[in-house]
């Protein structure tokens, strides 16, 4: 028996029916599925909240059926808050054991991998420190001369600027600019 390239049981045609026709059933049933959700909404609706029949009452039993609602607004209030704290207090308590988890796994430390060394690295580690070569960093690095600028030594202002002042210091910036 050669094992050669398997032709496949149907067509690609016949493929493409079939497919277009399990599309077309899983709508319908989609579909029908949504519809038996909604008139299941409704009877749930219908039974538990049947519609108040207001027409006929007073002002006072008005009155009182704004309170009995009330109430009743008032317990699913308090339903509601304390299934909320219960979450709350059930997701603060997933994620305090999955912290306490990690704690006692501990961090992960990922495998060594071993390193060929020479002979000569071998012996090295063995041989006398004294005798190790150190490398001199600062020999190929270029000197940089600094120039000391020449600074004039004021001792007080008051006489620098009586200098300065008039045609003769203009004169002796006009010849220092020079």
């Amino acid at each position: 028996m050669s094992e050669g390239p398997r032709k496949p049981k149907y067509s690609a045609t016949r493929r493409l029916h079939l497919k277009s026709i399990l599309l077309r059933r899983a709508g319908s049933m989609l579909l029908a599925e949504s519809e038996e959700k909604r008139e299941e909404r409704q009877r749930f609706i219908n039974e538990y909240f049947p519609d108040p029949k207001t027409s006929d009452l007073s002002v006072q039993e008005l009155q009182e059926l704004c309170k009995e609602l009330h109430r009743k607004i008032d317990v699913t209030d308090e339903a509601r808050y304390d299934i909320a704290m219960k979450v709350d207090k059930n997701e603060n308590e997933i994620v305090s054991l999955k912290q306490k988890i990690v704690s006692l796994k501990g961090v992960r430390r990922p495998s060594l991998k071993r390193v060929k060394k020479s002979t000569e690295d071998m012996l090295g580690a063995y041989s006398d420190p004294s005798k190790h070569i150190k490398p001199d960093f600062k020999v190929n690095l270029k000197t940089v001369k600094k120039e000391d600028e020449k600074r004039e030594e004021v001792t007080d202002w008051r006489k620098n600027v009586e200098a300065m002042s008039g045609m003769e210091g203009r004169k002796k910036l006009f010849n220092a600019g020079q």
